[in-house]
């Protein structure tokens, strides 16, 4: 590894330790309930750590990273909100949250044709492997879509069994596509979260045979 992508590196790992966190203790907080919950340290984690990824992505010249944390990244908001937390952040940092994804991506297409060189032209992502970890990402993204669409509907801020499960198929891919990109952040965040996937629909399932039973 290249002294100059270090520190690069090392915010993606940092990236990768809040979403690590926010699924432990998410995990954790559902084990104990013994059914699944959507705890709001989960998406005030998951701003933090998609915050920095998206950065890591723009350095890293990876368009899919880039992809993925702009669509689920407003999700997270949502759902803070939904959950009343939004209302106690300071108005200075709400702003800054909502606008920088969009100002970064606003900076980076003033030179469009350097945009596209830079992101689809790139020697080190062919384009079936942008196209391949940009399906994954847009999969994992969907997922939050899902949760965001499952949840309006309700109400109320819920992480489904549907969300795992396409958790799960979105996490096959990314991690396909970190090993061919040989991207260590991608590949450990990824692993880490798989095992919490398929728990957390073992959870859904047993809550879902037990409440059952009682009916």
């Amino acid at each position: 590894m290249q002294g100059s992508n270090v520190w690069i590196f090392g915010l993606g790992f940092l990236s990768q330790l809040f979403f690590s966190a926010r699924i432990l203790y998410q995990w954790i907080a559902s084990e104990k309930a013994g059914k699944v919950l959507s705890p709001p340290a989960f998406w005030i984690l998951s701003i933090a750590g998609s915050y920095l990824l998206f950065i890591y992505g723009v350095l890293r010249n990876d368009f899919a990273i880039i992809l993925g944390q702009f669509v689920s990244y407003y999700i997270y908001l949502w759902n803070l909100k939904m959950q009343g937390q939004w209302k106690k952040i300071a108005e200075s940092i709400k702003i800054l949250l909502i606008l920088t994804p969009i100002v970064a991506i606003g900076i980076m297409l003033r030179d469009a044709s350097g945009f596209f060189d830079t992101f689809f032209n790139n020697k080190d992502v062919p384009l079936w492997l942008l196209i391949f970890g940009s399906v994954g990402q847009v999969i994992f993204a969907l997922r939050f879509i899902y949760q965001f669409l499952y949840s309006a509907v309700r109400h109320e801020s819920i992480l489904p069994v549907g969300f795992w499960i396409i958790s799960l198929v979105g996490s096959i891919i990314i991690i396909s596509y970190a090993l061919f990109r040989k991207d260590p952040v991608l590949i450990l965040g990824q692993s880490f979260g798989f095992v919490a996937y398929i728990r957390n629909l073992m959870i859904a399932y047993k809550s879902r045979k037990i409440t059952v039973y009682e009916e």
